[in-house]
């Protein structure tokens, strides 16, 4: 483990830093986890099995179809923002869709990239910030590229600090009466205390453009230590997700609320048979996992 150029010990909330250089931290964070990622992820059922789907996919799927005339992501432009090693890009690809993936990591993509060729699909990768999406896509497709679909899902815009700049590249990226799904973690989950025997809140709901810091030399999934420990993350509260889509002129079409999970945010979370993870029931009610919000760009 390297030594933390940043002061962080443990968990720090408050702290003012320049979006380049928490970028930056995350980004050596988020190369780190790639090869642990290779490994803990099912890539093999997706490798044996070309009609397996990522677990992510495979649950938003039927909600994001749902919301589509053809009922179906066949021969659509899909865009999937933070798309990571492509695991969910490529199963989206799988469902029909001609996929394009972003990611500011290029071990990320680099992986993504032979992921997808292994499989036998056709995929574009575009490396880069999302919060500068639409002129990356510019500049490495073609300004003449919009999509029918922009799509985003689980672990993704905590890591950022400008959720109206976000809103904008999402508005940008679609065509007229192209459809924007997105499914994360609910905010509120985020300001439990994970470690307290009970729904103990310990954490910011609103954002006041301060980041919470971290040191932990762990990911979530998989085994092994990573080098760069330290990561800055943003709390989004449901109000400010809702309103950068108003903001940017996208019409919501649904918003909701879920109870389960694709990894174990707490101990006590018990896994189903889907491999997604729900509270006990007794406690099922009391807390939501995600949060999903559906919106239409205009015609």
């Amino acid at each position: 483990m390297s030594e933390n150029p940043y002061g962080i010990d443990g968990i720090v909330d408050g702290v003012d830093i320049e979006w380049s250089d928490a970028r930056d931290a995350n980004l050596a964070n988020w190369e780190d986890r790639v090869p642990l990622h290779l490994e803990a992820y099912n890539l093999t059922a997706l490798r044996d099995d070309p009609q397996h789907l990522s677990q992510v996919v495979a649950d938003d799927l039927p909600v994001l179809t749902s919301h589509l005339g053809s009922g179906s992501l066949a021969g659509l432009d899909v865009c999937h923002l933070q798309c990571h090693i492509g695991t969910d890009t490529v199963s989206l690809a799988r469902a029909g869709a001609r996929v394009t993936g972003v990611d500011f990591s290029p071990s990320a993509l680099i992986a993504a990239r032979e992921l997808a060729a292994e499989l036998g699909i056709d995929a574009r990768f575009v490396e880069g910030d999302v919060l500068e999406a639409r002129s990356l896509v510019d500049s490495q497709l073609g300004a003449d590229v919009a999509f029918d679909v922009v799509y985003t899902s689980i672990g993704t815009i905590s890591w950022l600090s400008d959720l109206d700049r976000w809103g904008e590249q999402v508005a940008a990226l679609l065509k007229p009466g192209g459809l924007f799904y997105f499914r994360d973690a609910h905010p509120f989950l985020f300001t439990l205390d994970d470690e307290a025997p009970d729904f103990t809140v310990k954490y910011r709901y609103f954002g006041d453009g301060r980041a919470l810091a971290w040191d932990d030399d762990t990911t979530y999934v998989g085994d092994g230590t990573l080098e760069h420990t330290t990561t800055f993350e943003w709390p989004h509260s449901v109000s400010e997700i809702v309103s950068v889509l108003l903001r940017h002129r996208l019409q919501l079409v649904a918003l909701d609320e879920g109870t389960t999970l694709p990894w174990k945010f707490m101990e006590r979370m018990v896994e189903r048979p889907d491999g997604n993870y729900v509270f006990p029931n007794e406690e099922r009610d009391m807390m939501p996992c995600t949060v999903t919000v559906v919106a239409r760009k205009p015609l």
